[in-house]
């Protein structure tokens, strides 16, 4: 490891060529989740089953009885993404694809971008009312207007940029105290094993909170601003 960033370095030297080999990583939630549709009565089958039990009763208390069809699917697809993404960057030199922006602002963005192009559109005078809180004085509407178009436009760098950085954090702290070890007697690396194992223990949890929180927020955005349109479409 030639420095402490370098285990999030997306690429590798092999045979002296730079390939993007590590973003390799990646597919592996892609190959390893469709064997839940044929591993039939398996304990994965009915862990899988719980969990998207679960979600689905989050995203229905999120977007109430008219979601539209096919948006349960998909955020239950993102969540089962981060969420594999995450565990596969707590394996010994496996490339956390999840730590990197370009990745979860791919995730993030194109939601939040299709959801603003179809209010701009279709219900741009809701979507214009919507940035104007109720009770607001007059005179402080226009800088309300700005303050919530500002707040807006960057909620999807905001949810990328949480879930990279806390996905980063964890790492760099396992590296920094396990490249204490060799320096350390016998007795303080005991200790030191034990902060590891508790320390991995909470990246284990970080990793699945962050994974729900990022789909959360992500439909929660969603809903705030497809929700005027989508309301005067169905009346």
């Amino acid at each position: 490891m030639g420095n402490l960033f370098s285990s999030f370095d997306p690429s590798v030297s092999i045979m002296g060529t730079l390939l993007p080999m590590n973003w390799a990583a990646a597919l592996i939630p892609v190959v390893l989740l469709p064997q839940v549709y044929w591993m039939v009565g398996s304990q994965v089958s009915k862990t899988f089953g719980m969990l998207m039990s679960y979600l689905e009763t989050e995203l229905s208390a999120v977007f109430g009885p008219l979601a539209m069809p096919g948006t349960f699917p998909v955020f239950i697809s993102i969540f089962m993404f981060v969420i594999f993404s995450n565990f596969m960057g707590l394996c010994p030199y496996v490339f956390t694809s999840s730590s990197h922006l370009s990745m979860t602002l791919a995730l993030g963005l194109p939601l939040w971008l299709g959801s603003m192009l179809w209010s701009t559109v279709f219900q741009f005078n809701s979507l214009m009312a919507h940035l104007v809180p109720s009770g607001t004085p007059g005179p402080l509407m226009p800088l309300m207007v700005v303050i919530e178009s500002v707040s807006n436009i960057i909620r999807p760098g905001t949810l990328s940029i949480r879930l990279a950085a806390n996905m980063v954090a964890g790492h760099l702290l396992l590296t920094l105290l396990g490249s204490q070890g060799p320096a350390l007697s016998s007795f303080l690396l005991m200790f030191l094993m034990l902060a590891l194992i508790l320390l991995l223990m909470l990246e284990v949890g970080v990793a699945c909170i962050q994974a729900y929180v990022f789909t959360v927020l992500s439909s929660l955005y969603l809903n705030e601003l497809s929700s005027p349109a989508f309301n005067k479409t169905m009346v």
